[in-house]
């Protein structure tokens, strides 16, 4: 494993316990959206590249598919094993380490590839999507989502907005854009696809909308849901989260509807193509 791998293994891997308690339960009903797309269903034998603890797996079990989890994360493989235990998937979920760039799979292996919030932040995007379809049946399917543009995902858009208020004269990159919008064009994510050699893609977009009841709920959610938050704050120094998170809070107040919670929407591309 290179350098550069082992460092995105320890990233992910320091951020599993928080990503598995705070944001994995709010990404399922965006997985369910894009599995019925994809026509997954019982007896589906499915792929999930960069599963993280499962939201894209776990729903995919339910609706009766046969999952192989992989993930680059030893320890957020441990946390999707538990889920799956919890919920009595365990014999319906396999979990197996391993990078997405170079999948130790045999060719035309699955009826179903897809990666939720997973292909779209590694650094050669274009060959994890190559991989995903070299594994895929002939008529199998490819499932990628994926964030819009970093302005229309409301929780970055509130977190730079914070970092920016806190800091004067910070501003978060914009060209090119932090990495997990790097499909954040429609037109970017069919091309991808297109060059894997997939057919009949779509592309639908659609709104997840998460919900927060305290600036607390939203900055443990913000800190564990990427690498990139904590290398956001970092790249600021220490001394400044506090003003950040006093910021977020300001903002975050604003948004607070009559249920005592504030719902930011959040732009999602659901690439489907087809072998």
């Amino acid at each position: 494993m290179t350098a550069m791998l082992e460092q995105i293994r320890d990233s992910w891997d320091a951020i599993a316990t928080g990503y598995d308690a705070h944001v994995t339960p709010t990404h399922m009903w965006l997985a369910n959206e894009g599995l019925k797309r994809a026509g997954v269903g019982r007896g589906t034998y499915f792929l999930d590249v960069a599963c993280g603890s499962g939201a894209l797996s776990i729903p995919a079990a339910r609706l009766g598919a046969r999952v192989l989890a992989t993930d680059l994360s030893p320890r957020m493989l441990e946390r999707l094993r538990e889920r799956a235990r919890r919920e009595g998937l365990a014999g319906q979920i396999e979990c197996r380490a391993m990078d997405g760039h170079s999948l130790d799979l045999e060719d035309d292996s699955f009826d179903v590839a897809g990666s939720q919030f997973g292909v779209m932040v590694f650094p050669d995007m274009p060959r994890g999507i190559a991989e995903m379809a070299r594994v895929t049946k002939p008529g199998g399917r490819v499932l990628v989502h994926a964030y819009g543009p970093p302005e229309r995902v409301e929780f970055f858009s509130l977190f730079a907005a914070a970092m920016e208020a806190a800091v004067p004269g910070f501003s978060v990159p914009a060209d090119p854009p932090p990495l997990p919008f790097q499909l954040r064009d429609p037109e970017t994510l069919r091309r991808e696809l297109a060059r894997a050699s997939l057919s009949d893609i779509q592309v639908e977009t659609t709104t997840e909308r998460l919900e927060f009841r305290s600036t607390d709920e939203m900055w443990n959610w913000l800190v564990n849901s990427n690498p990139v938050a904590e290398a956001l704050l970092a790249d600021l120094g220490d001394e400044h989260s506090p003003r950040v998170r006093d910021a977020l809070d300001d903002l975050l107040r604003q948004r607070f509807g009559e249920r005592g919670a504030a719902t930011l929407n959040c732009e999602v591309h659901i690439g489907i193509g087809t072998k």
